[in-house]
């Protein structure tokens, strides 16, 4: 397993994403079980890949995990949009699709934010959806998120506009149902 282990769960371990990741990043992105979902409309090719690399999570202004259960990549965690005056994030979240119901999204998620709180010192996580992206909305509320309004006809994706769900979860709140 290329990286180092960041964060370690009890099924899988997060790490930062290596150059030699490259490959399944760009694979996963242009499944359109992932794609669809995360509101894209274009393929990446290889180049666009590392570029993203490069500039997003080769840069200081995001924390961006690969998620990896028995070895195996299964998909990315990540913090950005920091605003440190306010303590403030946006989580983003992919599982690929093989790895899909097996808890892996829910577990790394926990992980991000418990390293949110308690190592950042963030006092607010938010996270958005699309209204047609059921698991994902479940596994937010499970965790503790709540649903604070809808940018209604928000994005346009597989041809038609569609809401856009943001939730959010606050230390207070996250600490009070951790005890």
């Amino acid at each position: 397993m290329p990286g180092p282990v960041f964060l370690d769960g009890d099924r899988l371990t997060l790490r930062p994403i290596e150059e030699a990741d490259l490959e399944f990043l760009q694979t996963q992105i242009n499944d359109s079980r992932i794609w669809g979902p995360l509101g894209r409309s274009k393929p990446l090719n290889r180049e666009q890949e590392r570029e993203f690399f490069e500039n997003r999570i080769c840069g200081d202004d995001s924390v961006d995990l690969l998620i990896v259960a028995d070895s195996t990549p299964v998909g990315t965690i990540g913090l950005f949009e920091f605003d440190w005056e306010s303590q403030k994030a946006e989580l983003g979240y992919w599982v690929a699709p093989e790895h899909h119901d097996q808890g892996y999204g829910t577990e790394a998620t926990e992980r991000v934010v418990r390293y949110a709180f308690d190592q950042l010192g963030l006092h607010r996580i938010a996270a958005r959806v699309f209204e047609f992206n059921e698991p994902s909305k479940q596994l937010l509320e499970t965790i503790g998120f709540s649903r604070e309004g809808v940018h209604r006809d928000a994005e346009f994706v597989d041809g038609e506009y569609r809401d856009v769900y943001w939730y959010g979860l606050l230390e207070e709140e996250w600490r009070a149902r951790s005890e």
